[in-house]
């Protein structure tokens, strides 16, 4: 009887749960990727993968300069 009680219990979590997650409003794919696209529009001169990097200095990936054994 006790592993019944337990099960419900559980089952009735599970639902709550779906009824909380189906409350939630959702955004339609196109809207969201409107809002990326015009985000990456509006970003695009800070974004270093498309207008450079200002200095090597500043480049992350710059090849590191060689060590010389004395």
């Amino acid at each position: 009887m006790d592993m019944m009680v337990s099960t419900l219990q559980q089952q009735r979590a599970v639902t709550e749960q779906l009824r909380r997650e189906a409350a939630i409003r959702r955004v339609p794919v196109s809207v969201a990727v409107a809002d990326i696209v015009r985000y990456i529009n509006e970003h695009d001169q800070e974004d270093c993968l498309l207008v450079g990097f200002s200095s090597q200095k500043v480049n992350p990936f710059r090849e590191k300069s060689s060590c010389t054994v004395l």
